[in-house]
């Protein structure tokens, strides 16, 4: 349950500002539909994050036991100062709008989180956590609790939001995080 609840609200914190966020208000100024585009982003999100999460969980295999909570604390400070820097929006890809709005949301979305920091978060918690569907279901359901207001409020959230803030407590937990997971290894020996 903890690879649940930690993936669900490190991706949500972290997806606040992001640009698959900014693509979210894009797809809501396109098309007036929401449920497609909810469900677009639902689809590319399981196929985006189980692909990390397995690739994480892998990668954790291959990994000596004793290095695995060093790389993974270096891995959650690396993004704890990757959430500092704001997105840019990058979405406008037109040649995916003609698609509808459900697969263009699949296909933006898909495309817009290779490489994002909550892909490699989900990758770094996977590799943290032995539950992988539980990360993978956690770090879906953050990414809905994060993109699903901006649906439904577009533009009258996203002018409300502190990003700034939202950024810095991201940052913040990922650092924690990063403690969490060597003092786990100070107590262990």
């Amino acid at each position: 349950m903890d690879a649940f609840l930690i993936s669900t609200v490190a991706v949500a914190i972290a997806e606040i500002g992001d640009k698959t966020q900014l693509l979210s208000l894009f797809l809501v100024a396109r098309y007036t539909q929401r449920l497609p585009i909810v469900l677009g982003i639902l689809v590319a999100t399981i196929l985006n994050h189980a692909l990390s999460a397995w690739l994480g969980a892998w990668v954790a295999v291959w990994i000596p036991a004793d290095w695995l909570p060093w790389i993974l604390a270096v891995s959650f400070v690396l993004i704890a100062l990757w959430l500092l820097v704001p997105d840019k929006d990058d979405s406008d890809d037109s040649r995916f709008l003609g698609m509808g709005a459900f697969m263009a949301t699949t296909v933006m979305f898909f495309l817009a989180e290779i490489g994002d920091k909550t892909q490699i978060a989900t990758v770094v918690l996977a590799a943290r956590f032995t539950d992988t569907i539980w990360v993978i279901i956690g770090t879906t359901v953050g990414m809905l609790l994060a993109n699903i207001p901006v649906i439904m409020a577009g533009h009258w959230l996203m002018e409300r939001l502190p990003l700034a803030t939202a950024r810095v407590c991201a940052s913040i937990l990922f650092a924690v995080m990063a403690v969490v997971t060597l003092s786990s290894v100070v107590w262990n020996s």
